[in-house]
């Protein structure tokens, strides 16, 4: 016969408890995810069972023999709620955070603890740096057509249109060469990045390599602009994004203009003649994703709704290429900042008999036969990850791990430079070294929640087959063609008011490879 037993958080008053029907023939394990159902914590497995006096009960008899209220601790603590810097009227943190928010953040977390809450004009935001805090969203997708034409199958058949991409940008290297003349490399990888994308998502060519001053094209520059406005309309209150003058007003006449650019090139997209072929078949025959969806069945023989396909192009286009961009400009600033590595990237390629007369990029060259180019992405995305906040709105109030409370409709932010960087969890976490990835500590006893390059779960980046492939494929053809070396010692900058992180100000020189080094001896 199921027994009512009356549970509350310890740190709350045991006059709140809420009564859970347990049936004497659960394990502790059930209990708790009753329990934590009930009062509403993410993580029930971290609950323990105590006393009014704080002795813990152990075993469910003990539980249900108990005439009081049972006390919950998360993780052995008492609810709490997230703390953080007071900060000013108006403003609220706005100067404990910016502008060098991965830094500041970093040193809240050490002073308040793994949550903290910061404001910005009216708008509290919460942010962690515990992994399994950032584990325990639950979302699920909205439909099944954007996977499949986005996952590994899929992909493949677009490494040769990457490798076409990347070698047709190299008369304006060359060029830039021949002139001894530095360039700014992200608004070059945003040119190189955002022209493979056209080309994946929408069959365009956005034509950025037809010279050196190329102007971008409107459709790519205006969606860097509308991620731009979205993070500083979005960090602050919803007073602020109501207002029909300023920032708010011209990221909804942006908004507008990118949709009406998107499905007129959605329209003109090329049609490879997939007809109404199944999903599985026409995501690895189609010309581009827009060609996919829009002419691509389910197993029912029902197309993708004509409504979601211009929603979802506008994020496998925008996202596609700001992420990819940043992250190739990270990829080049570590080159040219840790000495030795673009030497091992060449010699990685060296050993797998790389030659641009006759290889084709496929899958198994970038992702199996490169290991240390593997290993170096990793190490970049851990150390200088290109996305900060994965943010997520709560739909309830929540017990975060460690007894952290949030309310409802609170936003979330797991802090990924954070989490990557927490000495809970890693050794030398300011150290730049690709073999730590080679390493027992990593491989087998690294939390699944302590690293988090694309997120993770059913909400994670859609689009990481992709942007792995594809930064393989640019840096691996770029440094075999040319040895790169940094311009300037000037610290790097990066805007923290854009939805990325991305370095602004970092120029290099490139001086095309005359001679290559022998591949490395069988042992």
């Amino acid at each position: 016969m199921a027994s009512q037993i009356f549970f509350y958080l310890v740190g709350d008053d045991p006059t709140t408890a809420k009564a859970v029907s347990a049936d004497p023939e659960w394990n502790n394990e059930d209990l708790k995810r009753a329990v934590g159902l009930v009062l509403h914590v993410a993580s029930p497995l971290g609950i323990t069972f105590h006393t009014p006096t704080g002795e813990e009960l152990s075993t469910l008899p003990s539980i249900i023999a108990s005439i009081s209220p049972v006390g919950c601790r998360i993780d052995g603590q008492a609810v709490q709620d997230p703390q953080g810097p007071a900060g000013l009227p108006i403003v609220g943190s706005f100067d404990d955070i910016f502008p060098d928010h991965l830094g500041n953040h970093y040193c809240l977390f050490r002073k308040y603890g793994h949550v903290i809450k910061t404001t910005n004009m009216g708008k509290a935001t919460y942010l962690t740096d515990d992994p399994d805090a950032a584990l325990t969203e639950n979302w699920r997708l909205a439909h099944k057509f954007l996977p499949a034409a986005m996952g590994p199958k899929a992909v493949r058949h677009y490494a040769p249109l990457m490798q076409d991409c990347v070698r047709a940008s190299f008369p304006v290297f060359d060029e830039l060469n021949a002139r001894g003349e530095a360039w700014n490399v992200y608004q070059y990888m945003v040119k190189l990045a955002s022209q493979t994308v056209g080309k994946f998502a929408l069959g365009m060519d956005f034509g950025h390599f037809a010279a050196v001053d190329t102007p971008m094209h409107p459709l790519a520059v205006d969606i860097v602009t509308l991620l731009a406005l979205n993070k500083k309309v979005t960090s602050r209150g919803e007073w602020y994004k109501a207002l029909p003058f300023g920032d708010p007003a011209r990221l909804q006449a942006l908004r507008k203009t990118i949709y009406t650019q998107l499905q007129e090139a959605i329209d003109a997209a090329p049609d490879s003649g997939i007809g109404r072929l199944p999903l599985s078949e026409a995501a690895i025959k189609a010309s581009c994703v827009a060609d996919c969806l829009v002419h691509a069945v389910d197993e029912k023989g029902e197309s993708f709704p004509p409504g979601l396909v211009l929603a979802n192009m506008t994020v496998v286009t925008g996202a596609g290429y700001t992420t990819t961009s940043s992250l190739l400009s990270w990829l080049i600033y570590c080159i040219v900042t840790y000495p030795g590595t673009q030497d091992r990237i060449l010699q990685d390629l060296i050993d797998a008999d790389f030659d641009p007369a006759t290889t084709e990029w496929t899958t198994e060259l970038a992702h199996d036969r490169l290991p240390y180019l593997d290993k170096f992405v990793k190490e970049t995305q851990w150390l200088h990850n290109a996305s900060f906040q994965p943010g997520r709105t709560t739909k309830t109030d929540v017990v975060l791990p460690g007894g952290y409370r949030l309310p409802a409709d609170a936003a979330i932010v797991p802090a990924l430079y954070a989490i990557q960087t927490n000495p809970d969890h890693w050794h030398d976490p300011f150290r730049f070294d690709p073999e730590r990835w080679d390493t027992e500590e990593v491989k087998i006893g690294r939390h699944r929640g302590a690293y988090l390059p694309f997120a993770t779960g059913p909400r994670g980046c859609i689009g990481f087959n992709f942007a792995l492939l594809e930064v393989k494929i640019l840096l691996s053809e770029l440094v075999y063609r040319y040895e790169f070396a940094r311009e300037g010692q000037e610290a790097i900058e990066y805007d923290p008011e854009f939805q990325l992180t991305r370095p602004l100000n970092l120029f290099v020189t490139t001086k095309k490879r005359t001679s290559w080094p022998e591949k490395t001896a069988a042992v």
